[in-house]
């Protein structure tokens, strides 16, 4: 499936195969919860999140952009734009020879670790209000 970067989120969501679907639906939940103030757009055919800069997205993996991922083409990627400032002190979050945005990656819900998530969650936020902090700071 080629990214169409029009449609809203929840046709985004709608159009995909059953078992993503499941996931995607799960990660956005815990976002939504967790980033309140955050806002949801469709940024390459997938849902990214910001409020200051761009906090996250979720990549389901039958939405394709550019080459393939290899052994993680078939999961649905939680990626955090801010990774590298993040303290990632579980070592879940992966660099994979990115500078900038470290990822993790779903393929059930029963992978999903709300606590964990949800702590990643809050921390990208505290990191993303650095950053309206900076720019008035200025």
């Amino acid at each position: 499936m080629m990214p169409n970067t029009q449609k809203p989120v929840d046709e985004i969501i709608a159009d995909l195969p059953r078992p993503e679907q499941v996931i995607v639906k799960k990660l956005r939940a815990i976002i939504l919860d967790c980033l309140p103030k955050a806002q949801e757009k469709n940024s390459y055919g997938v849902p990214f999140y910001r409020r200051n800069r761009m906090i996250c997205f979720i990549w389901p993996p039958s939405i394709r952009w550019g080459p393939t991922k290899g052994e993680k083409e078939n999961f649905v990627v939680l990626g955090f734009c801010q990774g590298n400032l993040m303290a990632n002190e579980n070592h879940v979050l992966l660099a994979e020879g990115r500078r900038q945005v470290y990822c993790m990656y779903f393929k059930s819900l029963k992978e999903i670790d709300e606590s964990q998530v949800r702590a990643l969650l809050f921390e990208a936020g505290m990191i993303d209000d650095e950053f309206a902090k900076k720019r008035k700071g200025k």
